[in-house]
């Protein structure tokens, strides 16, 4: 979808990576169909910055899921990842599944 490549597991501790090993973390919190907590942190990140946090929480209702991602504990220097994640997930995600509402 997003076009890197990217590995995730399933398991609450494993680690994941994104967009070619730019992006990783740690799974925290998986909760099927509902719930998504990892740690997340990108290249830029400069050592001594912790970790950020991304959280995505899935509501489905009677003909379309809502998603919201809320990413805490950025960098100062890490506004450029709200674009980020419109451009390279949101936009992308739209896409793919208007095609796939198409088929």
């Amino acid at each position: 979808m997003t076009g890197g490549t990217a590995f995730v597991s399933d398991k609450i501790g494993d680690k994941f990576t994104a967009w070619d090993g730019y992006i990783k973390g740690k799974n925290l919190v998986l909760e099927p169909y509902n719930k998504i907590v990892q740690s997340w942190r990108s290249t830029n990140f400069e050592d001594h910055e912790d970790d950020s946090q991304i959280e995505v929480i899935l509501n489905e209702g009677d003909s379309e899921t809502k998603l919201t991602l809320i990413h805490t504990n950025v960098p100062e220097s890490g506004e450029h990842y709200k674009k980020g994640w419109y451009e390279h997930y949101f936009e992308p995600m739209k896409r793919y599944f208007e095609l796939l509402n198409k088929a």
